[in-house]
């Protein structure tokens, strides 16, 4: 009889891959509005579906959705969402730390949440504003334009939601 050896192998540390995760996020977003801005004059638009879609140009001072972007004072705002930013991507990096180990929906949609959060962070430490181009309009209801970094922010947490809300397997 030979003895037979069990090796338990411990998962793989996923937290890499939702670093790349959050690094492609950044990628194609910086792509993305710099390609707007050499080929769409700020202001302007390209007809992509007649009615429904349009490649937009414009700067957004303010936050989600131009929240904000009428205030009294555009230098606070731009102070308070860096500020909002900079808390959430701290805390996002620690939430991949604590949680990104083994690769789940959870890691993934942290890491596309990252990488948005930093990808509208640098529009607005370096210019001042984000830049917005996705224009969507359904019927007659009119999304304020927006962004791939964006996208990723709202696919992410719809991804968290999914999990929050997908049973779970009792444990034995």
């Amino acid at each position: 009889m030979s003895d037979l050896q069990i090796v338990h192998r411990s998962p793989r540390d996923s937290r890499p891959w939702l670093v790349v995760i959050a690094l492609v996020v950044i990628v194609l977003d910086r792509l993305s509005k710099m390609w707007v801005g050499v080929h769409v004059p700020q202001g302007h638009y390209i007809v992509v579906i007649p009615g429904v879609f349009r490649i937009s140009h414009v700067f957004n001072t303010g936050a989600a959705f131009s929240l904000f972007a009428e205030s009294l004072s555009e230098t606070m705002v731009r102070n308070v969402l860096i500020g909002f930013s900079v808390v959430a991507v701290v805390v996002l990096l620690g939430m991949i730390w604590r949680m990104g180990r083994p690769f789940t929906v959870t890691g993934v949609a942290l890491g596309m949440i990252l990488g948005g959060a930093i990808g509208n962070l640098y529009d607005r430490v370096r210019f001042s504003y984000v830049v917005d181009f996705i224009e969507v309009k359904i019927v007659h209801y009119h999304w304020p334009d927006f962004n791939i970094a964006d996208s990723c922010i709202v696919v992410g947490a719809c991804l968290l939601l999914l999990e929050i809300f997908r049973s779970q397997p009792e444990d034995s």
